[in-house]
């Protein structure tokens, strides 16, 4: 992580960036079962049949097994999240339509759940300060489900980023992280941002992707995002722990990884 710029992504958020589109999957929204009856007027001698049950509503679907199949969304309501699926639940935070840098914000979703009463809920994890939560919300307070099948992995003591493909392999890329007074935190994260940066002498060319981890330096400006980026102009301190908090890369490892990952996309770091 890199001195700041203009905007957050822990100092890595740059003044000359353009956002790159990416493409939505299909909803992952279930559909209900469609429901087959007998016929009410079966004729005489013929043996009665009997009413197939209807099927109770699914309780909880898994929506995300972070590994090979991650759903997520953007928010459209500035909703509470709640403790637990009930609205008389603690309230956590409240969910976030923007970043830090004013792209849209985006929730990794778990789990999808009806309550008794038959609102859907959906468990999210939560981006922000402490690392690591997770909450509740309404379905209709977020847009439609997105997909993705890739997955990031930064294992910190080899200082290696390997990416997978629905659970194969495609790069395997030595990094630079965290010095020990600022080490990048450990936990299950996610691509929030995209930047595309043109000028060869910025030092996060050629692309940087800001993730939902936060730095261990809580007065960072803006908010303290990890984000994994270029070589800051030192190709030669990768692999090692230059950064602080930032996952640097080689131009052309992270030129590969960012044209393909999508928006969503874990980043386990381990």
């Amino acid at each position: 992580m890199c001195k700041r710029l203009s905007l957050g992504l822990a100092g890595c958020v740059l003044a000359l960036l353009s956002a790159a589109p990416l493409l939505a999957t299909a909803s992952a929204d279930a559909q209900s079962p469609q429901q087959e009856a007998a016929s009410p007027n079966p004729q005489p001698g013929s043996s009665p049949q009997m009413a197939a049950p209807t099927p109770a509503p699914p309780v909880d679907v898994v929506l995300s097994d972070e590994r090979t199949l991650t759903t997520w969304a953007h928010p459209l309501e500035a909703v509470p999240i709640y403790s637990l699926p009930d609205t008389h639940a603690r309230r956590l935070t409240h969910l976030h339509l923007e970043t830090e840098d004013g792209f849209e914000e985006i929730y990794l979703l778990l789990v999808r759940h009806i309550d008794p009463q038959g609102r859907v809920w959906v468990k999210l994890r939560i981006p922000g300060r402490p690392n690591g939560r997770t909450g509740w919300v309404l379905r209709d307070s977020l847009g439609s489900f997105q997909q993705t099948r890739w997955l990031v992995v930064i294992n910190l003591a080899e200082r290696r980023l390997t990416a997978y493909f629905k659970g194969r392999r495609r790069l395997s890329a030595p990094v630079g992280v965290g010095k020990p007074s600022s080490p990048t935190p450990r936990g299950r994260f996610w691509i929030r941002e995209r930047f595309r940066i043109t000028d060869p002498s910025n030092p996060y060319w050629p692309y940087a992707l800001g993730t939902s981890d936060y730095s261990t330096l809580t007065d960072w400006p803006g908010g303290g995002v990890v984000g994994i980026h270029g070589d800051f102009g030192e190709p030669r301190l990768i692999p090692g722990d230059p950064s602080h908090g930032c996952v640097r890369m080689h131009a052309a490892d992270i030129a590969w990884l960012a044209t393909r990952v999508s928006l969503g996309t874990p980043v386990d770091i381990i």
